[in-house]
């Protein structure tokens, strides 16, 4: 089952939307999110307001924003929408400006989503899934594709398998070197955001591809956190992993901050883990 396809409220997909600035593409989408009945307005407000607070860290990988704010009363029903915008708009991030495509999310809790994120971190790190979606043309198309993925369909095999078979050297070796082997390892490694439940989810998922392809998955434990809580914990982890905005926005926590451009590129943050851990 697509746990995307489920919380995609029906109706809220613009396939063809038109925005002047990034305000006007999450406005879009915040409004996809209202006329479904899952949103009132202040959410929409929420959402731009936090990319003004944080900068555009929002935007996880080239030409993709995951739009969203905190839970609060302004969320009625956990739900998503889908911009494609025909005019791509920049958000300011360096590495992954312009973005045509906007998903909003729109959560009552920490954790009722964290499957549907999985999925979407999962399906934007696939060339070949990313390139039907900038094509397909109905809303009914964009659901189809969703459950294709997450039936193991079309495009469906993982990006970081075929990563995987290009770096058997980490992984034939895993079983004689551990991450405590190359450091002293505190077991733990934290993604961070602004809000703690929608960009760092993408990068956790895509760090912990890579850590079981390595056979450090057991060794390691990975949390998505919020950069109040990150400057707080910081020292419990080996390093934080975030954005260039995020990464200002902590400043020095004691820890080494690496920034990660692409939060769906195994082969980006595998490189980063390399030089982390020195292996």
């Amino acid at each position: 089952m697509s746990m995307l396809n489920a919380l995609l409220a029906e109706g809220a997909v613009d396939l063809h939307g038109r925005a002047s600035d990034w305000r006007k593409a999450i406005e879009l989408a915040g409004g996809l999110l209202v006329g479904a009945g899952k949103t009132s307005p202040a959410y929409t407000e929420a959402m731009v307001r936090s990319v003004e607070e944080n900068g555009p860290y929002i935007v996880v990988a080239p030409g993709f924003a995951f739009a969203h704010a905190r839970p609060s009363e302004a969320v009625r029903e956990t739900a998503l929408s889908w911009v494609r915008l025909d005019t791509p708009v920049e958000f300011g991030s360096k590495a992954n400006d312009p973005v045509n495509l906007v998903v909003a999310l729109a959560a009552k809790d920490s954790s009722e989503h964290l499957k549907a994120m999985k999925e979407l971190a999962g399906l934007l790190g696939k060339k070949d899934v990313r390139a039907r979606l900038d094509s397909i043309e109905s809303e009914a198309e964009l659901r189809q594709v969703l459950v294709d993925v997450a039936n193991g369909g079309a495009g469906a095999a993982s990006a970081s398998a075929a990563h995987a078979a290009d770096h058997s050297d980490v992984r034939d070796g895993a079983e004689h070197q551990t991450a405590a082997d190359s450091v002293a390892s505190k077991g733990k490694i934290y993604t961070v955001c602004g809000n703690g439940l929608g960009t760092s989810l993408f990068l956790k998922n895509t760090l912990e591809q890579v850590l079981d392809e390595w056979g450090w998955g057991k060794y390691l434990t990975v949390e998505a956190t919020d950069t109040i809580s990150a400057k707080g914990r910081a020292k419990e982890a080996d390093f934080l992993l975030t954005s260039g905005e995020i990464a200002a926005t902590l400043g020095d926590v004691g820890v080494p901050v690496h920034v990660i451009e692409d939060f769906t590129n195994v082969s980006e943050i595998d490189s980063a883990l390399r030089e982390l851990y020195d292996v």
